[in-house]
This record gives C-alpha cells, structure tokens and sequence, in this order.
C-alpha cells in the first residue's frame, strides 16, 4: 500500500498541537571535517575546515522537532567544559526546553565526523556526560516524562537509563518511540514491551531479524507483510523502517491497519546525511503527539529528512516548516 499526504495540512496539525514530546538521551559537540573520500585503515586523507555543531543523536532529534512546531522538553546531561554551553544555547535556538538538563563533572559529549564527496559518513562517538545519565536520573524525570505525550529514545545513554525512562512513560500511558541506535541485537524484554514503536534503518532491521539484505539492492523486492509479521513475533506492533534514497515502510500488525505501507523518499541533492535519520525521528515523534497516524508521521519525516541532507551537519541543517514547505512545494 502507498501512501497519499497533504503536507501543508500535517504541518498545520504539528504547529496547532499543544503537546509536548520528552526526549531523553545524547547531547554532543560534533567535529566535523569534509574530505574527498573516507580513509582507508591506517590512512591519512587531507580534510577541509574543522567544524564544531552541536549534535547528539537526542539532541538533533528534539531540535528537529522543535523546529517544525512541536513542544520539546530535553532530558539528559552535559559536562562542566566549553561545550556545555555551546550544546544548550544551540537547543534553546531551536525553541527546546532544557530547564531538566543536568550538569555533571567533565567533558560533554563529543563526536568526530568524516563526510565525502559523495555526502557518506563516518562517526566515532565519545559518551562523556551522557554516560552519567542513569536511571536515577530517567526516576527523577518521571513527572517530565508521564506528562508528556510521547517519549523519544536512542541508544546512546546506558541502558539502564532507557529501561526506566520507557517503564515510567509505558505504566503512564505515553507513546514511546524507541530508535534503535546506536543499534544492538540485544534489546532487553522490559524494553521491548514498554516501547510502542520501533524506528530503524534497512540494515539495522536485517540485523535485528536475522535476514539477508537484498543482493540488488532493492529493497522493496522484499515481502513487507511477512516482515510486519516477524516484526510483530519479536515484540513491535509498529515499525518505521527507513530506506535512505529508496523511502521508508511502516509496518503495523494492529487490527484494522495495513501491514505494510511505502512511503516514497523525495528526491534531492544531499550535501551530508548526518543527522537525517535523527531528523526523521524527531519529525516522528512531533506527528505522534499532533495525532498523526503512522503513516502521516513518516511522510512528514521523509521531507524533514531531506530537507536536512541539503545542508551541513546535523541540527545546523534542520528547517522550519515554512522553509521546507517553501522549498518543496
């Protein structure tokens, strides 16, 4: 099944919603040099200009909500170096509510980045202060959390963290939407059952359920019904799979919806995909809390994202519903 959107109007119900969305997880200062191409093992490549931009895979997420209208409040930490700052005052520009956000001891989170010609990636990610967001601190979130109406996490925080941050939502009858990255096989039972929706890449699902990748490539040869299916066996009822240039499927196993439903991609000139898919996430979890169904979450997010992949780094490159409406329509 496709799918057939009015954008304007999904972007209305975003900007019309009071709602608010809790993100919990990662800030990070990301250090970004463009190359030619990525180095091979034990190379050395000559880069362009160092870049510092505020990222963080949960950070660039509540940003990109922020940004097209939504209500977002941050839960997480940051450290006691220069980048502290640096990563609040980039959220608050984005209109993110950052009053929970914690200071702890030494450095925040940091990321190095390698972007090609070809707008391919490479990231090594440093935890620093977000290792220190624990499940003491996701307990002491809870009013922020059980008030909101839906919660955002990534794996980039300790587990221990978003098992209880997604207990304290599930028991309070918030929609969690869980993105499975940094992505482990291992995803603890509790979190499982406490999560509502599953948002991964085309590799990351092949990982998660154990089938092989489309030897052309081509990844709508596959049976998204029977993959709905298996996604159901190991614990999700709805899925967003994304599929970068080729689109996005949303798998339900609901009563009453489809199995399967393409969402087509938008075409444009990427410049650098970092933070495209944290730019899906965000525009996601901004059309759950308007009301949207799955299926308007992902075609609003596929626009996000792409409008995203136009401009360099993460956060710096989100747009605002008029600017990506005005680009595309």
């Amino acid at each position: 099944m496709e799918l057939n959107c009015d954008l304007q109007s999904i972007f209305d119900r975003v900007a019309k919603t009071s709602r608010t969305i809790a993100v919990l997880g990662s800030m990070n200062a990301d250090y970004t040099v463009e190359t030619e191409r990525l180095p091979l093992p034990g190379e050395t490549v000559s880069g362009g200009p160092l870049h510092i931009l505020p990222g963080g895979k949960s950070a660039n997420q509540a940003a990109a909500a922020s940004r097209i209208g939504a209500h977002v409040m941050m839960l997480g930490a940051v450290g006691d170096d220069g980048n502290a700052e640096f990563l609040l005052s980039h959220l608050q520009d984005a209109g993110v509510d950052v009053s929970a956000v914690k200071n702890v001891p030494g450095p925040s989170g940091t990321t190095v980045i390698t972007v090609d010609s070809h707008a391919e990636n490479t990231i090594v990610y440093s935890a620093g202060s977000n290792a220190k967001v624990d499940a003491a601190y996701a307990q002491r979130s809870a009013d922020a959390i059980s008030g909101s109406a839906a919660l955002g996490l990534c794996l980039e925080s300790p587990i221990e963290a978003v098992n209880r941050a997604a207990g304290i939502a599930h028991k309070a009858g918030v929609k969690v939407l869980l993105n499975n990255s940094p992505f482990r096989a291992d995803l603890p039972d509790e979190l499982i059952a406490d999560s509502d929706i599953l948002l991964v890449n085309e590799h990351e699902m092949s990982q998660l359920l154990g089938i092989d990748e489309p030897d052309d490539g081509r990844w709508s040869s596959l049976d998204w019904d029977a993959l709905a299916h298996r996604m159901e066996l190991f614990g999700f009822h709805e899925a967003i799979v994304t599929l970068g240039s080729q689109g996005a499927y949303v798998l339900s196993s609901l009563p009453g919806a489809p199995r399967s439903v393409f969402v087509p991609a938008v075409a444009v000139h990427a410049v650098d995909t970092t933070g495209c898919g944290d730019a899906f996430m965000g525009s996601v979890l901004a059309g759950i809390t308007a009301g949207l169904d799955l299926g308007q979450c992902a075609h609003l997010a596929t626009y996000v994202a792409a409008y995203a992949a136009t401009g360099v780094g993460a956060q710096s490159s989100y747009g605002t519903s008029a600017e990506i409406l005005d680009r595309f329509l």
